[in-house]
């Protein structure tokens, strides 16, 4: 089995289909579209096309006399499991959305005849879903080999900066543009924490409005006012080389952590730092971020500092971050926040923070749950849409019983793959 990168340049479309019309076609129909489009007759040489080359997409025909599309597309998963899978079939029957989704776990079906547009918006989602797949793959493979190298504990000062440079290496794609804007390098890496995991974007924005406020009532300059908000909005950025399931246990239950998983999870404000200083603007910004897990009484991560080691903007955006990912009732939060003056957060930081809030416009807060764990009452925080893009729910609406059971309908005929948001 072999999980290839995305293609280069055009996404690359694979078509098989026994009906030389329907080929040409589906051919033409895509080209026309920028794609680059591979076809095939029949799937005996199709397979032998997918052992050779990458691809964003394989469509196939249902009803085939060498194979059906099911049993073609379930060996296509086999070889190339990121390519997102199509079939197109004349009749659609619960025999057959059961089977293909036990057997060749098909991303959707286009059923014949189709209409070119809706056609043409299922591989627009078809490719992004395979490219999302594939940086998510990647980010896992650079977790996975961070771990490793953390648990080489008696490696040398020289190995150490190996190491750094083969993490930078690894996160280089994530910074594409961060030397030429900053203003686009910051949206850069907002789109990247929100598209990972959409909670963390909604802290950074909660703590960014906390910060905002603190630096206007403590009348910084404008040099700090800056590096203290873009590190708001950047402070969690090395959460992306973490796996999803150890962010959220982290944020649940941090003491279910075991040694390996609380490793990694201390380390991401020093992979936050080293992505922020790819732009030489943010260099400031890094040293923020990775000193805003420090705590007063210098038991915090990376590096243990102790009350006024820890830098004074840290101190500010600690007590920021405290606050935007605590109880979303604003009492319950504000004295959780005092009772840890003192040994988590710093004195005058709490003061401040209690002197900005009452001029503070906090979003509400957000929290991603499974399908299963949807309950009437709650709020939608973002919109549901479905695997072609049609707004199920809007943003805003309070989910009822209807709503609910409607929506898991639509998810056993067309599985939704998107975050469920909800406020808290």
């Amino acid at each position: 089995m072999t999980t290839p990168t995305p293609p280069s340049g055009q996404p690359r479309i694979l078509i098989v289909d026994d009906e030389l019309i329907v080929l040409v076609g589906l051919r033409e129909t895509l080209r026309g579209a920028g794609y680059e489009v591979m076809t095939a007759p029949n799937p005996i040489p199709a397979l032998e096309l997918v052992r050779a080359h990458p691809f964003s997409v394989v469509i196939s025909d249902h009803q085939m006399p060498e194979m059906s599309g099911l049993d073609f597309l379930a060996q296509v998963k086999e070889i190339q499991p990121n390519a997102t899978r199509i079939l197109i079939t004349a009749v659609l029957s619960l025999d057959t959305v059961i089977e293909a989704i036990n057997r060749g776990e098909i991303y959707r079906f286009i059923v014949k005849p189709w209409l070119r547009e809706e056609l043409l918006v299922a591989l627009k989602n078809a490719v992004h879903r395979f490219e999302l797949i594939c940086r998510n793959d990647q980010l896992h493979a650079s977790t996975l080999a961070m771990n490793q190298q953390l648990s080489e504990l008696n490696r040398s000062l020289e190995q150490q900066v190996t190491r750094v440079a083969t993490q930078n290496s690894e996160l280089a794609r994530l910074n594409l543009a961060l030397a030429q804007n900053l203003d686009h390098s910051v949206e850069l890496c907002r789109h990247l924490m929100e598209t990972f995991y959409p909670t963390i974007g909604s802290q950074a924005r909660r703590a960014y409005e906390i910060c905002r406020t603190l630096a206007a009532t403590l009348e910084l300059s404008a040099d700090d006012r800056k590096t203290l908000e873009l590190s708001a909005w950047l402070h969690d950025i090395g959460l992306v080389g973490v796996p999803r399931h150890i962010i959220r246990k982290w944020q649940n239950d941090p003491a279910t952590l075991n040694h390996s998983e609380r490793i990694l999870i201390e380390q991401h404000p020093q992979l936050g730092e080293g992505l922020v200083r790819f732009v030489q603007e943010l260099a400031g910004v890094g040293k923020v971020i990775r000193s805003h897990h420090e705590r007063c009484d210098g038991t915090g991560f990376p590096d243990r500092l102790a009350g006024d080691e820890i830098p004074f903007l840290a101190r500010l955006l600690s007590v920021a971050v405290g606050l935007a990912g605590r109880d979303p009732n604003p009492s319950v939060a504000i004295e959780a926040i005092k009772l840890d003056s003192g040994t988590v957060y710093d004195p005058d930081a709490v003061r401040a923070l209690l002197r900005a809030l009452p001029k503070t416009n906090l979003p509400k807060q957000e929290r991603e749950i499974l399908l299963s764990e949807i309950r009437p009452g709650m709020v939608l925080a973002k919109g549901i849409y479905s695997a072609n893009g049609l707004l199920l729910i809007p943003e805003g609406r309070e989910l009822s019983e209807v709503f609910i059971a409607k929506l898991k309908n639509h998810n056993r005929i067309d599985p939704i793959s998107q975050a469920l948001i909800v406020y808290c």
